[in-house]
């Protein structure tokens, strides 16, 4: 009786835990000012337990498969591995969601750090 109350218990938290998890998946679309201009993003997320996998679409420089995508709870973070110029660059986002919105802070290498919203595609 005892275990089927913890192997309950345990099923509860659980599924308690999935419930507060944002739903990341799917279109995401951003526009916000940079160092270079206004960039125009879609985002294309796919989540797998805690893994994000998906692409970071840019109107002036193509799609890119996102890499070391992560999500945990509400918080999102993921690199986007871009080619400026025949050089590589890294950049670094960290966000939480608020609703059908995603507050972004991007880190562009060593060059700048920017702050964005992205809103989801319905």
């Amino acid at each position: 009786m005892m275990r089927k109350l913890w192997a309950f218990a345990l099923l509860f938290l659980l599924s308690a835990a999935t419930a507060f998890a944002g739903d990341f998946n799917g279109k995401w679309t951003a526009q916000f000012d940079t160092q270079i201009g206004p960039q125009k993003y879609t985002f294309e997320f796919h989540v797998d337990g805690t893994k994000l996998t998906g692409k970071a679409v840019n109107e002036q420089f193509g799609s890119t498969d996102i890499a070391e995508g992560k999500v945990d709870g509400d918080s999102i973070s993921f690199v986007e591995p871009l080619d400026f110029q025949g050089s590589a660059l890294r950049i670094i986002y960290t966000g939480k969601m608020d609703g059908d919105s995603i507050k972004f802070t991007r880190k562009v290498g060593e060059f700048a750090t920017e702050e964005l919203t992205a809103t989801r595609v319905k």
